[in-house]
């Protein structure tokens, strides 16, 4: 009777050179198409570009019976470590089920390794740390190394969700890649830990069909050939999916998981999918899915976080790298929120009213002394410079990519996830129309002179080429506490008539009498006060509510 294998994906992720492809090679027995160094870059320096695949196969764990498999498969996901490759590693980390951080021992943890922390963080619940490269280090100094490097580890890991992870030393390669072949060191006790922190991961064949393509060819006489993993629901040999990023629908013909024929595949499998002729080179990388499932987006808005390790302001009106799945587009944002709890967390909601914000607000750290407004949920709308390929409620990370790459800080800004879509180019006009986000507004101005007991005349409120006619009817506050209304225009410089309704205190009227009107002459001079008399101005203050996305300028008070 053939076994029966649960497939597990773990990325195997870390800083640029701490030989995380070493690791892979070591741990494999089977080596796939998107090979550890198709890259002439790589071959160079030995260093990984492209996510690169292979896998091991153990027998099953006692706790993973219940699974019905006789065979436990380890896909590896081993993603770049470079600091410039960022998009790549979170297109990895988007289909792992847990993660391995390798770290350099003689180095411990770098800028790079903690950006891959945050990531893992925010796209995985699972960690085991490998301390890799034990052969650098004397043989009578390495148990002081190994408990020093993982006390140090085990602290950074402190207050995130990895705090109880376990830390393996091992040395994948001894002697580095130009050694002769020696067996590594600490890779049985790997696989062992690796058996034990391994669960059943939750799989659904029936949601519509997801493939995150990572290597494309064509065989000649046969088709062409996408090697993925299976994202989400199932496929089936003859079933047709479609590839969005060139608007074509293709036909399965036939599949392979790791070199054995198969006539369907589910979430979490890794698979080869051979489809009806078309130029692998227009598809190096991407998401393939049942028909009509991925869209194409000009914009979303996201319900997003800032991550904390980010030092700078996350300000509106800024452009971020915005990473979803397997794109990396430029993003303008526009942040926005409420102090109330909505509870849909997969759907946007029009009816609300919400609050434009400055900049994303870091909730870890608001001190509720010191801010009157705390929002408990946050949004961006991003404007995308060209059109993406998504998916409905997927999550993504906005990074500033082009800081100094040897920068020791981190540069992924925020988290989200993606709420609502925007497909159409004119969305403008006809979908942000329907986002309720106002910002607070607040001009000043003086009385200038008395008309009568209910009439002022008010200049330097607006500026002179303002159109009025927006302003009409909104409510004002006298310094000295009436209420009144934007009546008219008086005059061609900006000026307004101001009706108060309840009439002007006695108070009011006579420290406008007191003040100097337009008069001529004589009159003028009289009325001009000496320097023992101080005029009080009073002030008028318009406080409003302007909608950010609003077509037609109106102006709300409440």
């Amino acid at each position: 009777m053939e076994d029966k294998i649960l497939n597990f994906n773990v990325g195997v992720l870390g800083h640029v050179d701490s030989g995380k492809t070493s690791l892979a090679k070591a741990l494999s027995t089977v080596a796939s198409t998107a090979c550890f160094d198709k890259n002439p870059q790589s071959r160079e320096r030995g260093i990984t570009i492209d996510l690169g695949f292979s896998s091991f196969v153990v027998d099953i764990p006692e706790h993973l019976s219940a699974s019905g498999c006789s065979k436990l498969q380890y896909t590896l996901v081993d993603c770049p470590g470079h600091a410039s490759l960022i998009r790549t590693i979170i297109g990895g980390a988007q289909i792992i089920d847990a993660m391995m951080l390798v770290v350099d021992i003689t180095k411990g943890m770098q800028t790079q390794t903690a950006e891959c922390l945050v990531i893992g963080e925010i796209l995985c619940d699972h960690l085991l740390v490998v301390l890799n490269k034990l052969d650098l280090i004397p043989p009578e100094k390495q148990k002081a190394n190994i408990e020093k490097m993982t006390k140090k580890i085990l602290l950074t890991l402190q207050h995130t969700k990895f705090s109880n992870a376990k830390v393996i030393p091992v040395a994948a390669k001894p002697g580095g890649p130009e050694s002769p072949i020696v067996d590594p060191i600490g890779v049985v006790d790997l696989i062992e830990a690796m058996k034990a922190f391994s669960y059943i991961p939750k799989r659904n064949s029936d949601g519509p069909f997801l493939y995150a393509v990572d290597h494309c060819f064509s065989i000649r006489g046969q088709g062409t050939i996408m090697t993925g993993t299976v994202l989400q629901g199932s496929v089936a040999v003859n079933d047709n999916v479609e590839i969005p990023s060139l608007k074509v629908v293709k036909k399965v013909k036939s599949m392979q998981m790791f070199r054995l024929p198969v006539e369907k595949a589910s979430q979490g499998d890794r698979v080869g999918v051979c489809v009806t002729q078309f130029d692998p080179k227009q598809l190096e990388r991407g998401l393939v899915g049942a028909p009509g499932l991925i869209q194409t987006a000009f914009a979303v808005v996201a319900k997003v976080s800032k991550i904390s390790y980010y030092k700078l302001p996350i300000e509106s009106k800024a452009k971020f790298h915005v990473t979803l799945g397997h794109e990396t587009v430029m993003a303008k944002v526009t942040f926005f929120g409420t102090e109330e709890n909505l509870v849909d967390n997969d759907r946007f909601i029009y009816d609300h009213t919400y609050k434009h914000q400055q900049e994303l607000i870091d909730l870890k750290k608001v001190d509720s002394n010191e801010s009157d407004y705390i929002p408990v949920c946050q949004f961006a709308l991003l404007e995308f410079e060209r059109v993406a390929q998504i998916l409905p409620n997927s999550i993504l990370i906005g990074s500033k990519l082009d800081m100094d790459v040897h920068t020791n800080m981190c540069r992924l800004a925020f988290q989200g996830k993606v709420v609502e879509v925007y497909t159409e180019k004119n969305y403008h006009e006809v979908q942000l129309e329907k986002i309720k986000v106002y910002k607070n507004k607040s001009k000043e101005g003086v009385v200038e002179r008395l008309v009568n007991d209910s009439e002022v005349i008010v200049k330097n409120l607006l500026k002179k080429d303002t159109n009025v006619q927006l302003f009409m009817g909104l409510k004002v506050k006298l310094s000295t506490g009436e209420d009144g209304i934007i009546d008219g225009t008086f005059g061609l410089s900006g000026k307004l008539k101001v009706r108060v309704p309840s009439g002007l205190l006695d108070t009011t009227k006579a420290l406008l009498q007191k003040a100097p009107g337009k008069r001529k002459g004589k009159a003028a001079q009289d009325s001009q006060p000496s320097d023992s008399e101080n005029v009080v101005l009073i002030k008028v203050t318009l406080n409003f509510k302007k909608f950010v996305f609003s077509n037609d300028k109106k102006f709300i008070q409440t």
